[in-house]
């Protein structure tokens, strides 16, 4: 009979405790503060400036969340490999960080329709390569990151040589020695890298981006209020071209994608 109750009481417990973690609007709301997860590492979209503080068009996004809830906000730096596990673990209430749009991720977390961005598969390339298609790398030897959805597909199609780099950084430094004509990577990242000095005078993107792929924003299972707010939020930079805006404020070239939301939008 005890044995029982104890079970009973620890399946109460446990049910308490998934229905208190499953109400993050409510604890943001209580705290004064939304907790975002965003890229430091990946320039425009999330890095430190000079100062050490953490900037970009996530960051901006997640300003503007916080401000529409009237709460303050904080930033935590995440990276590819931790950034579910910290929503997961409520170490972070919403998640903008560059996060493509795969089934694997939508199975563990709940994603917010439509996609916020949509990128495409680009090259950095030494301009004496004298890029001018992608059927230029046929046989050529591609420096890329270990792991990334698109190095075999364009191995395959383009007969590409893939060499691949844990990182984004080993890959850039192999390309700048020369073991490779181009850096195989996602194409607002390299927009970024040609906004500074040391790649802008010698390298370029001469290809035009394929391989399109949305990105979500995520919320952690069961946090249905915090979902349908974000999926309003998300319609409203579509609407009001808030995502065009900041790509334009941060330098890069606004993309296929959120020219056709916005002017798909803006008159609903």
């Amino acid at each position: 009979m005890i044995r029982t109750t104890l079970v009973a009481f620890g399946a109460m417990l446990a049910l308490g405790a998934v229905s208190a973690s499953a109400d993050v609007m409510q604890d943001v709301k209580n705290r004064g503060k939304l907790v975002v997860g965003v890229k430091a590492d990946y320039k425009p979209f999330g890095f430190r400036d000079p100062s050490g503080a953490v900037v970009g068009i996530e960051p901006d996004l997640a300003a503007d969340v916080a401000e529409r809830l009237g709460v303050e906000l904080e930033l935590v730096p995440v990276i590819s490999a931790n950034r579910i596990e910290f929503l997961q673990q409520g170490k972070i209430d919403l998640l903008i960080a560059t996060m493509s749009d795969k089934p694997e991720r939508r199975a563990v977390v709940q994603a917010i329709d439509p996609p916020y961005y949509s990128d495409s598969v680009n090259i950095l390339a030494a301009k004496k390569a004298n890029l001018t298609s992608w059927e230029d790398l046929n046989g050529a030897p591609l420096c890329a990151t270990t792991g990334a959805w698109y190095d075999k597909d364009v191995a395959q199609q383009y007969v590409a040589q893939i060499v691949a780099f844990d990182g984004s950084e080993k890959p850039l430094f192999a390309l700048q020695q020369g073991q490779c004509v181009g850096y195989l990577y996602d194409q607002t990242f390299i927009q970024g890298k040609l906004l500074e000095d040391q790649w802008k005078a010698d390298f370029a993107m001469p290809l035009e981006g394929v391989m399109e792929a949305p990105w979500i924003i995520a919320v952690a299972q069961g946090e249905d209020e915090m979902k349908t707010f974000m999926e309003e939020t998300t319609m409203e930079w579509m609407k009001d071209g808030t995502i065009i805006e900041l790509e334009e404020k941060w330098g890069i070239e606004p993309t296929a994608y959120s020219k056709r939301m916005h002017e798909e939008h803006k008159g609903s």
